[in-house]
């Protein structure tokens, strides 16, 4: 075994571990268990994906004249998504399949994460009940990190692999903090699992502040005092034995529900209904594509394709003309300069969408011949979805291509407004812009330019009106009223002035219109404020615009549990 370069665990099992040239070692091993009868154990396939074709081969050679008591037993880690399945399909239909699924809820993750201890743990340091209270919190709070991702972006902005090894190794840092200092160093525990431990795996700065959050409420001195709730009714156990916390666990942790993660059970209701629709989406994506629909419709699959482009033809509007806009333009503005921005891109979208339906409507006549991304084009008018092409030079959009196209025409509508005197209009559509930012940045630098401020010294104070955008005839003297934004995770008590728990069933209720100026940073006062992040989309992550301060009476650390939010568009 040792000259072949693999081990034996047993007389007749050769276990290979691939990666770093072992595949020669595994051909080996194979063919020798092939003649005598031995098991075989090849792990981590997914790192030689260039060598599973060879594999296959010799399986299949060996499939004919081996060893009756020949077996192979192959390990590999899950595909992040189905392009990257690399295993070939002769090896998965010849071959048992066995999934280790990760545990779902919070009662399966919270003894999976105590099972990584035992009693012997529980009763390796001198300070044993500080020990306790903090090892069962950091297991707790392991398993609200690792299943708060089934949640989607109001979860997670992005997801992270979080391993019991993070949660291994913040108790062995645990115990070393413990057993040289007198005193619980929370401020070390908190960086040292919240910004290493875990922390190392986390590149969002928002989910950086929601791990540290969670690890200042699970982790503080009231835990020691018996004041502490890990979440609504399920205070933080008090000194007991290692089976004890198993049978703790089970007696007292409530349901499973959004709660147990600080978020409210809209955000349950926000991700199944966007499962379901993934699920009726792909559905719909396995229909034959030269299917006739049913009766009474439009008929084929060409003739509705044929008949929405030219709608779309018709509906669609002239490009801007950039040369007598900028003509029309008597100063150069920051807002000025803005709108010309948005028309460029608006022209640059509406270009290619008018080439490639025309290029399609000639196809479809048989004046042109059909191409790859011709019939890319109508498979996504077909479906509903937004074709790649215009994706590309368009806005982000979670939106199904009825709903995109007319919410285009409102914004060319909007752009048209703007552009007839460049005078900012009373209120404007945040969310209609192809690069908010470039708005809000063009009020510091209006206001910066007016008070001879230096730029890089001042920031956007937000006061949340009680009007909507209809109250509104002019523009403010400074600054910008903005409007058509959404709270996601929590709502606006117009009344109180504040942040408050949202109602069952509103998933995104509309914000009333912002006051948007600027004003010096030395001037900003953010005691009694949630830092609330903007994004474009329910995606959230990558579509982040800026952070408006809202004015909340409860702790902010209550509103990033929650994952609140201001939305641009829904």
């Amino acid at each position: 075994g040792k000259k072949l370069g693999y081990t034996f665990n047993h007389k007749n099992l050769h276990n290979v571990s691939l990666g770093q040239g072992q595949e020669v070692v595994a051909e080996q091993a194979l063919d020798l268990a092939a003649k005598e009868g031995h098991w075989v154990i090849l792990q981590n396939i997914h790192l030689v994906a260039k060598w599973l074709s060879s594999l296959e081969k010799q399986l299949e050679q060996h499939s004919k004249g081996s060893h009756r008591d020949f077996r192979v037993f192959i390990s590999a880690e899950p595909a992040p998504c189905p392009e990257s399945h690399i295993i070939p399909q002769g090896i998965l239909e010849n071959s048992i399949k066995i999934t280790c699924e990760a545990p779902t809820g919070m009662q399966a993750n919270l003894h999976r994460a105590l099972d990584n201890f035992s009693q012997d743990t529980l009763e390796m340091c001198s300070q044993e009940k500080e020990f306790r209270s903090i090892l069962f919190s950091l297991c707790y709070f392991h398993a609200v990190v690792a299943e708060r991702r089934k949640f989607g972006p109001q979860g997670w902005n992005r997801s992270y692999p979080f391993s019991t090894g993070d949660l291994t190794i913040s108790v062995s840092v645990l115990h070393n903090h413990l057993q040289a200092n007198s005193k619980v160093p929370y401020d070390d525990l908190h960086y040292l699992v919240g910004e290493i431990m875990y922390g190392g795996h986390i590149t969002d700065d928002w989910d950086r502040r929601l791990c540290r959050t969670y690890l200042e409420e699970f982790i503080k001195p009231e835990m020691l005092e018996g004041e502490l709730c890990l979440a609504p009714g399920f205070p933080l156990p008090g000194n007991m034995d290692y089976n004890g916390y198993h049978q703790y666990v089970d007696d007292a942790l409530p349901p499973e529900s959004p709660h147990l993660y600080g978020l409210h059970p809209n955000a349950e209701i926000g991700f199944l209904t966007q499962r379901s629709e993934r699920l009726l989406h792909t559905l719909l994506e396995l229909q034959p594509h030269d299917s006739c629909v049913g009766q009474g419709a439009l008929g084929t699959r060409e003739e509705m394709v044929q008949t929405l482009l030219e709608e779309m033809l018709e509906k669609l509007t002239d490009e801007f003309n950039m040369a007598e806009l900028m003509a029309r333009v008597e100063e150069r503005t920051p807002y000025a300069v803005v709108a010309l921005q948005e028309c460029e891109r608006m022209n640059a979208l509406t270009a290619e969408m008018r080439r490639s339906l025309t290029e399609l409507e000639l196809g479809l006549k048989g004046e042109l011949t059909m191409t790859s991304d011709m019939e890319t084009l109508q498979n996504s008018l077909y479906l509903d979805m937004v074709p790649e092409s215009w994706v590309r030079r368009s806005y982000p959009s979670t939106a199904s291509l009825g709903s995109w196209f007319a919410d285009l025409l409102t914004r060319i509508s909007e752009l048209e407004a703007w552009t007839r005197d460049f005078s900012l209009p009373s209120t404007l559509w945040l969310g209609g812009f192809f690069n908010p930012q470039s708005i809000l940045t063009a009020i510091m630098q209006t206001t910066a330019r007016k008070n001879k401020w230096p730029l890089d010294k001042m920031t956007l104070q937000c006061d949340v009106t009680k009007k909507s955008r209809e109250d509104f005839a002019s523009a403010p003297r400074e600054g910008a009223y903005v409007h058509g934004l959404f709270m996601e995770g929590a709502r606006w008590d117009a009344q109180a002035g504040t942040i408050t728990d949202a109602r069952l069933l509103e998933l995104t209720p509309a914000m009333p219109v912002l006051f948007i100026k600027a004003i010096p940073d030395d001037k900003q006062d953010i005691r009694g404020l949630y830092p609330c992040p903007v994004y474009k989309t329910r995606q959230r992550g990558p579509t982040y615009v800026w952070t408006f301060n809202l004015k909340t009476k409860e702790s902010p650390s209550k509103w990033v549990l929650a994952g609140v939010a201001l939305l641009l568009q829904i």
